[in-house]
């Protein structure tokens, strides 16, 4: 079952999905950023983790949806606290109509991803909203992080990698633990689940942070060293502070960060420099590398037949793989 398939399935219910009517000024916002597309990662890991048990994976595209909508909702609401412009190269919703607008359209969305998860069978619906809720708890919980770490002085790699875990991976751990669940697989099978889309989420943003700062800039779809200009605080950039802390490096790197005025352009070669004088780069992506592992070793212990991973397998390699 190639990836194609479930795309072409996804993008079909997408498309037929009615989120409201009126007002349209409600429901339109929606309808756009649901048009944006994006990769679609999560109800993918959804479906995927479903047919490793279920023959007819169809049956849960509604809840698969779900993990999308939600993502999107998240999305709405993060633009709006970062005043962005831009989402996948078109405007944000708060900009094409106004804030209030796209807080209300994405409040709806929320209610929307529990309509879609009202889809799973009775059986499965305590146990999916009680994991679903935990879940949408702890993505808040790593935005809040993420916005207390852009004015905290003493943030640790570690400190981090648990905001990312918090903010990106548990939502593809639900993605994947949500497939088993509706699949009727055993709870160790679920967690295992879990376990994989986590470690997944936590390389696939380790990469993103390293394709920030290196990527090719015609296939990233987004201004290359964005992190950089915003002064984000990154594993990379957390890294080279520690590294380079008490050299003439870390003084250049402390006196860019602490710039209000200056050339972005300038800004980004001088600090992917100090990068790559302390081999910033191979230390992220051995850093990314180690959760990729870890989400092989627990594919490893699922109690499937090694067949019906390969799609599994094929999908985590291109994760770590990308170049956009």
């Amino acid at each position: 079952m190639p990836f194609k398939s479930y795309l072409e399935a996804l993008n079909k219910e997408f498309e037929n999905h009615k989120y409201g009517e009126n007002p349209a000024e409600l429901y339109e916002p929606i309808s756009y950023i649901m048009s944006l597309g994006g990769k679609r990662l999560r109800p993918l890991l959804t479906l995927m983790s479903a047919n490793l048990w279920l023959y007819n994976w169809q049956k849960v595209l509604k809840p698969a949806m779900a993990v999308e909508v939600f993502h999107n909702f998240t999305l709405m609401h993060d633009d709006i606290m970062d005043q962005a412009p831009l989402r996948r190269g078109q405007q944000t919703v708060h900009e094409k109509w106004n804030t209030n607008t796209a807080i209300l359209s994405g409040d709806v969305m929320l209610v929307a991803a529990y309509e879609l998860l009202g889809f799973a069978e009775d059986r499965h619906f305590k146990l999916v909203v009680k994991r679903f809720n935990k879940t949408a708890a702890e993505v808040c919980e790593g935005q809040q992080l993420d916005m207390v770490f852009a004015t905290k002085a003493d943030v640790k790699k570690e400190d981090y990698i648990e905001m990312i875990r918090l903010k990106t991976s548990v939502l593809l751990g639900f993605a994947m633990e949500l497939g088993g669940i509706l699949a009727d697989a055993d709870e160790d099978s679920v967690r295992l689940l879990n376990e994989i889309g986590v470690n997944l989420g936590l390389g696939f943003q380790l990469n993103d942070d390293i394709l920030d700062v290196y990527a090719d800039p015609e296939k990233f779809g987004k201004q290359v060293g964005g992190d950089i200009i915003e002064n984000k605080k990154t594993w990379l950039l957390l890294d080279a502070i520690e590294k380079a802390k008490g050299t003439e490096d870390g003084k250049k790197l402390e006196a860019w960060l602490k710039k209000k005025k200056f050339d972005a352009t300038e800004k980004v070669e001088a600090i992917r420099g100090i990068y790559d004088k302390f081999e910033i780069r191979a230390e992220a992506e051995a850093e990314a590398k180690k959760y990729f592992e870890k989400a092989a070793e627990a594919l490893n212990k699922l109690a499937v037949s090694e067949d019906k991973k390969v799609l599994i397998r094929s999908f985590a390699e291109q994760l770590e793989k990308r170049e956009n």
